[in-house]
C-alpha cells in the first residue's frame, strides 16, 4: 500500500518562509503524478499545487503563484513545497497526494493521501 507521509509546517509570521516534504513509500514513485491540497478550517479541501511524474510539468493555484515552488527528487521518492511571503491566508492543513494517471485540480483526480501538516501565519 503506498504511504505518503507530511513534514515540514509549523507556526511562523506573515512573510516568512516554510519548506513542506512529502515522503513515499510502498510504489513506484516515479510512477505517480503528485500535488499538495490545503484545507482550512470550515472550507473545502483547496488545489495548491501539482507536478508530473518525472517532474517536466507543474502547475501552481493563481494565490500562490510568485510565492510557492514545487518540486519532486524520484532518487529518494520525495516531493517538496517551498513557501516563500507567507500569509495569515495560507493558514490550513496541507496534505500531499498521488496518483498514476497525470492528475487535475479536484481531490477526486488522486488516490492517495497524506495525513497532512498544519501551516499556522501570524498576522
Amino acid at each position: 500500500q503506498v504511504q505518503l507521509v507530511e513534514s515540514g509546517g509549523g507556526l511562523v509570521q506573515a512573510g516568512a518562509s516554510l519548506r513542506l516534504s512529502c515522503a513515499a513509500s510502498g510504489g513506484t514513485f516515479s510512477s505517480f503524478a503528485m500535488a499538495w491540497f490545503r484545507q482550512a478550517p470550515g472550507k473545502e479541501r483547496e488545489f495548491v499545487a501539482r507536478i508530473s511524474h518525472a517532474g517536466g510539468l507543474s502547475g501552481l493555484t493563481d494565490s500562490v503563484k510568485g510565492r510557492f515552488t514545487i518540486s519532486r527528487n524520484n532518487a529518494n521518492n520525495t516531493m517538496s513545497l517551498q513557501m516563500n511571503s507567507l500569509k495569515p491566508e495560507d493558514t490550513a492543513i496541507y496534505y500531499c497526494a498521488a496518483d498514476t494517471q497525470y492528475g487535475g485540480r479536484r481531490p477526486s483526480d488522486y488516490g492517495y493521501w497524506g495525513q497532512g501538516t498544519q501551516v499556522t501565519v501570524s498576522s
